[in-house]
């Protein structure tokens, strides 16, 4: 997810490859995600090649960033 935070959006192909994920776990990690309103999905074709994208939303920002902080606390717990 943190590809999403630096980068506008990404695409299907490029999140796959940066997570050594497969298409179906992809798929449905990010369905998840945009059920939550963490993600904006938008479909849209590139020549004649069918192209996913994916962008974080402000609710998905809020919600990364109360993860962070969450993971720190525990982190400097220790």
């Amino acid at each position: 997810m943190s590809i999403l935070m630096v980068n506008e959006y990404a695409d299907f192909n490029t999140l796959k490859e940066l997570l050594g994920a497969t298409d179906g776990n992809l798929a449905s990690h990010t369905k998840a995600l945009e059920k939550a309103e963490y993600i904006k999905v938008e479909k849209q074709f590139i020549g004649r090649k069918p192209n996913t994208r994916y962008s974080v939303t402000k609710l998905g920002k809020v919600e990364f960033q109360k993860h962070i902080e969450a993971l720190e606390k525990l982190i400097n717990k220790q």
